[in-house]
C-alpha cells in the first residue's frame, strides 16, 4: 500500500504512452538491465500519433531514413518521405523485435499522478480504476494526441457528417459530397489534395496562409534498398547527410533577415503552380518565413486550379443544419465538415484532466499557470523522478524529433543510474537551475523567426513560446550526454536527507551520431 491506496501493479519505471518516445524509453531500459517496467497506453495499439492520424495522404515531413531510431534502422524505406502506414508498420515491427508487448497495458489512460515523498514513489491512477506505483515515471504521451475542436456557433447542430482529421471516418464515402475543410495546417495540406478528386465540391476555409516549399517525392529504387541492406555503412552515411542537411536549415531560422532565400523559393513555388493571380495573393503569407510551421507539399497549390475547389478566406460566422455561413454573408451548402484544426499542444490545457501532484506545495497545473517550462524539456523542479519526453521547448522547426527523443532517453537513463549510484530515493531538480535555464532559453528565442510577430501553435496566449528549442540539435545532444549532479538534489528516503555522495565522473561521449 502506498498513500493508503490499493495497488494494481508496482514497478521500477512506469511509462505513459506507447508512441515513438515511450517505446524508445522501454527499449533502452531493457538494454540497461531494468526489466521492471510497464507502459500505460490509453489506446489499443502502439504508435501514438501514427496510429491515430490515418487520414488520406498522411505522411511524415522528415525524411524516412532519419525518422526512425538510430539503433533500429530500416533499410527498405519505399520513399524519401514515408506515409503513415509505412511508419506505423515500422513501429509495429520495432515493438515485436524488442518484445515490448508484454510490458504494455492497453486501454489504460492515466488521469492522475501523485508523489509520496516518504516512500519515494509515484502513484498513477487510470480511468479504468487501476493504480500503478512506480519509483520513476516517464511522461511520453507527446504533445500531438488531443485533437483541437474549434468553437464555431452552430457546429453542434450540423446534421451532416463532422469529424476531426485525427479521427478520420473511413466508413464515410466522400465521393460526390460537398465537403468543407476547416484549417490549412500540416494535416489539411495533405488530406485536401487527396480528397479533392472525389468530392463534388471542396471548400477550403483558410484563416492564415502557410509557407509551403517543394517536397522530394522520389522513391527509393530496389537497387538502393538492396545496397542499404547489404552495406549498412552506406545507409548510415545517407542518414548522416540527411541530419546535417536538415540541421543547416537552422541558420535561416535564427534571424528574420536570413530567411529571404527560402521565402523566395516558396513564393516561386506558389507562382509556378497556381494560375489565378488573385489566388496567388490569397495564398501568400504576410508573416516571416518560419514564424509558423513551414509545410512541404507539391500537391497543395495545384489543387486550387481544380474547378471543384474553392479557397474561402472570409471568417466563419456560423454553421447551420446543412451549410456554413461566412462573415460576408455567403452561405455554402455542405454535406460534410472536416476539422483540420490540429491539436491542443499547451500542456496546461490538455493536462487539465490529469492532475500531477509532486512535493508538498507543487501541483503542475498551478506551477505552469504562467507557462509550461522544464529543464531541457525533461525535468521539472518539485516533481522528483518524473521525466518528460518531448517536454516544453524541445520541439523542432527544422529536424527530426526522434533525434531529440533519443537524447532525452539517454539523459533519463543517466539520471536513474546516478540515483542508484548514490543510494538515494529520489532526485529533484533545483528550482534556481530551472529558472536560469528558461531565462536563457527565452532570451535565445528573442530575435528569431519564432518571435517575428505571428501567432502560432508554438506559443501560448501571451506570446510566450513554450514549444521550440532555439538552438541546434547538436547542442542539445551534447548538453544531455551527462547529468550535472550539482543541478539536482539527491534525497534518501529513509531519513529524508540530501545525499552528499561525490559528484560522478563524466561519462565519455562520442560525437553526435546519426547512424543506425
Amino acid at each position: 500500500m502506498v498513500l493508503g491506496i490499493a495497488v494494481s501493479e508496482q514497478v521500477e519505471v512506469a511509462i505513459v504512452g506507447a508512441g515513438l518516445g515511450g517505446l524508445c524509453m522501454a527499449i533502452k531500459l531493457l538494454e540497461e538491465g531494468i526489466p521492471d517496467i510497464v507502459i500505460l497506453e490509453k489506446g489499443h495499439e502502439v504508435g501514438g500519433t501514427w496510429r491515430d492520424n490515418t487520414y488520406p495522404g498522411a505522411a511524415c515531413d522528415v525524411q524516412s531514413h532519419f525518422y526512425s531510431y538510430s539503433f533500429d534502422a530500416k533499410a527498405d524505406w519505399s520513399e524519401r518521405y514515408a506515409g503513415w502506414a509505412e511508419i506505423q508498420q515500422y513501429i509495429l515491427d520495432v515493438t515485436e523485435r524488442h518484445g515490448l508487448r508484454r510490458f504494455i497495458r492497453f486501454g489504460r489512460q492515466v488521469n492522475s499522478a501523485r508523489f509520496d515523498a516518504g516512500a519515494g514513489r509515484w502513484s498513477l491512477g487510470t480511468t479504468s480504476g487501476d493504480t500503478v506505483v512506480a519509483r520513476h515515471v516517464v511522461l511520453a504521451s507527446g504533445p500531438l494526441h488531443v485533437p483541437s475542436y474549434p468553437r464555431i456557433p452552430g457546429l453542434d447542430g450540423f446534421r451532416g457528417k463532422v469529424f476531426h482529421s485525427a479521427r478520420w471516418d473511413h466508413d464515410y464515402d466522400l465521393a460526390g459530397k460537398r465537403v468543407a475543410s476547416i484549417g490549412t495546417g500540416g494535416s489539411a495540406i495533405q488530406y485536401c489534395p487527396a480528397i479533392a478528386p472525389k468530392a463534388a465540391r471542396l471548400h477550403v476555409f483558410q484563416r492564415t496562409p502557410a509557407w509551403v516549399i517543394p517536397r522530394d517525392t522520389r522513391k527509393y529504387t530496389d537497387a538502393a534498398r538492396r545496397r542499404y541492406a547489404r552495406y549498412p555503412w552506406l545507409r548510415r552515411l545517407h542518414r548522416a547527410r540527411l541530419y546535417w542537411t536538415n540541421e543547416s536549415r537552422l541558420v535561416g531560422l535564427l534571424h528574420p533577415s536570413l530567411v529571404e532565400v527560402p521565402a523566395a523559393i516558396a513564393r516561386r513555388h506558389l507562382r509556378s503552380q497556381v494560375r489565378d493571380p488573385a489566388l496567388v495573393a490569397a495564398l501568400t503569407p504576410s508573416y516571416t518565413f518560419g514564424c509558423k510551421r513551414v509545410l512541404i507539399s507539391n500537391d497543395w497549390y495545384p489543387m486550387f486550379n481544380r474547378p471543384n475547389v474553392e479557397l474561402v478566406t472570409a471568417g466563419i460566422r456560423e454553421v447551420r443544419e446543412g451549410s456554413i455561413v461566412t462573415e460576408d454573408g455567403t452561405e455554402r451548402p455542405v454535406d460534410c465538415i472536416i476539422l483540420g484544426t490540429g491539436f491542443v499542444v499547451d500542456p496546461r490545457i490538455y493536462m487539465r484532466d490529469f492532475p500531477v501532484t509532486g512535493l508538498p506545495g507543487h501541483v503542475l497545473a498551478a506551477d505552469w499557470q504562467d507557462g509550461a517550462e522544464a529543464y531541457y524539456g525533461i525535468s521539472v523542479s518539485g516533481y522528483p523522478n518524473l521525466h518528460q519526453l518531448v517536454g516544453p521547448n524541445t520541439a523542432l522547426g527544422h529536424n527530426s524529433i526522434i533525434f531529440m527523443i533519443e537524447a532525452q532517453v539517454h539523459y533519463v537513463l543517466r539520471c536513474m543510474r546516478e540515483l542508484r549510484r548514490r543510494g538515494a530515493g529520489y532526485v529533484d531538480l533545483r528550482p534556481d537551475v530551472q529558472r536560469r535555464f528558461n531565462e536563457r532559453l527565452q532570451a535565445a528565442l528573442n530575435g528569431t523567426v519564432w518571435s517575428a510577430g505571428c501567432t502560432s501553435w508554438y506559443q501560448q496566449q501571451d506570446g510566450r513560446n513554450f514549444t521550440i528549442w532555439p538552438w541546434s540539435t547538436a547542442r542539445y545532444w551534447l548538453s544531455t550526454r551527462r547529468v550535472r549532479a550539482e543541478d539536482y538534489e539527491f534525497v534518501r528516503v529513509a531519513d529524508n536527507s540530501v545525499a552528499t555522495a561525490q559528484v560522478p565522473r563524466n561519462i565519455a561521449a562520442s560525437a553526435p551520431s546519426s547512424s543506425g
